[in-house]
């Protein structure tokens, strides 16, 4: 008997289509794998077991399941998007346990193309830290489960690397998919503003938020981002050659990157280089205020998506992250820093097509009850290890996580590709070469996949 747990999501749509598998044994293998290890992982804030496998019959009846290009596919939702029949919980006691009448239209346009919803992903409360842990669960990093999967996509990041489901989705409003992807093994891309439908918010942090497929493979990443976006801007283009700048230095003035990150960004250099690219060591003009101006767009975010809500239910490192953030937020809006950044380093992407840099500056922090602990604790220890990423939300261009390596520990070291807007084909092309030049385990050895 084929199993189907731990191929991609290419290769279980193929199937399905032609007729070698159908969506309930696919799904049911997939169920079988969340019981069986989830409890170990906390991916997972709901299953919907049953709920999947009427839907997996359902597209098994679909009169146009030869051309569903997710035929069949079990996706996980991150739980800050509506999933219709479910409540949306955002990882906080102070949201309404209603369930929502209709899906989000990322996840309604995932089943459009076949794919099968088997649960709502675990994330920390309203999704603000880069940790995932809270009321409703925690979500540890399969290849390492003392430590955490990441934030606050990392619910989603965790069900593929353990290979209970091969694509889920998430978004990122300052890393939300790309720090958690790092943490795990998993390929991603936040698109540029504006490719894939946002609406993760009110006002998606102020336009910093984007909709994005977490995968083990570029083709996967590739074929979701296609469906999120609902066209083919993201065709593959015929390999050129591009001008490159690697850079070890941290956007955030005064974070050291470790050396193993460090490393991954040296040696996927010399990889680019041997592929036929021009790369040279080079740092964007980062400005000394930028920790500043991520500080207040993150909290002033937080404070927007308060509004409504009993605070009294919240815990205190939310509480207090909304309050410092409600005196930031009418600058915010403004989105003068947002351009003044953009054209601060416009010059730097006029010279080079595409920056490479370390995904993360040091591996997670241990899975711990961060949710009970103060903020400036979070606020320190989200900073300290994984300030690479927000630069890319405020100028609303896309960037990339793609695993490079190991740690020290055994689990996956990675790199950031960063581009001007609409350079998507170009990313999702270089984090291809690099993973035919070195290509790493998809999942995690949490239990042997069949």
């Amino acid at each position: 008997m084929t199993s189907w747990v731990g191929r991609t999501a290419a290769e279980i749509a193929a199937a399905v289509r032609e007729k070698r598998a159908t969506p309930r044994e696919v799904v049911a293998e997939h169920l079988a794998r969340i019981e069986r290890l989830d409890g170990r992982v906390g991916a997972f804030r709901v299953v919907r077991a049953e709920a999947a496998l009427a839907e997996a019959d359902e597209v098994a009846s679909r009169g146009d399941l030869a051309e569903l290009p997710l035929a069949g596919v079990p996706v996980a939702i991150k739980d800050n998007l509506a999933v219709r029949g479910e409540s949306k919980r955002i990882g906080s006691a102070a949201t309404p346990d209603t369930p929502a009448d209709d899906d989000h239209v990322t996840v309604a346009r995932l089943r459009a193309a076949g794919a099968v919803v088997v649960g709502l992903t675990n994330v920390p409360e309203l999704c603000v830290f880069g940790t995932t842990e809270g009321v409703h669960g925690t979500a540890r990093n399969p290849w390492d489960t003392s430590r955490t999967a990441g934030g606050s996509s990392g619910g989603s990041a965790a069900a593929v690397a353990a290979g209970m489901v091969p694509i889920a989705l998430g978004n990122d409003g300052m890393g939300s998919l790309r720090i958690p992807a790092a943490n795990c093994g998993l390929i991603t891309i936040k698109p540029g503003h504006g490719v894939v439908p946002a609406g993760v918010s009110d006002g998606d942090w102020f336009g910093m938020s984007e909709n994005g497929p977490l995968a083990t493979t570029v083709e996967d990443t590739r074929l979701m981002l296609s469906v999120l976006a609902g066209t083919d801007v993201v065709r593959p283009d015929a390999p050129g050659t591009h001008n490159i700048a690697v850079s070890l230095r941290s956007p955030l003035a005064g974070v050291a990157i470790s050396k193993p990150y460090a490393t991954a960004a040296r040696e996927a250099a010399g990889l680019l280089i041997k592929a036929g690219h021009q790369v040279r060591r080079a740092d964007p003009p980062y400005p000394m205020s930028l920790g500043v101006t991520s500080l207040t767009h993150w909290t002033a975010g937080t404070a927007e998506d308060v509004r409504g809500l009993d605070l009294r239910q919240l815990t205190r490192r939310t509480r207090v992250h909304a309050t410092v953030g409600k005196r930031f937020v009418d600058r915010v809006r403004g989105g003068d820093s947002r351009e003044q950044l953009r054209r601060r380093l416009e010059p730097f992407f006029a010279e080079y097509d595409v920056l490479l840099t370390p995904a993360l500056a040091r591996r997670s922090p241990k899975s711990e009850a961060w949710h009970e602990r103060g903020w400036l604790r979070n606020v320190l220890a989200n900073t300290n290890y994984s300030p690479m990423t927000p630069p890319w939300n405020l100028t609303g261009w896309p960037a990339m996580a793609i695993p490079f390596g190991t740690l020290p520990s055994g689990a996956p070291s990675a790199v950031q590709l960063v581009g001007r807007p609409g350079s998507e084909a170009d990313l999702l092309g270089l984090a291809e070469q690099i993973e035919k030049l070195r290509p790493w385990q998809r999942t995690a050895p949490l239990d042997p996949v069949p």
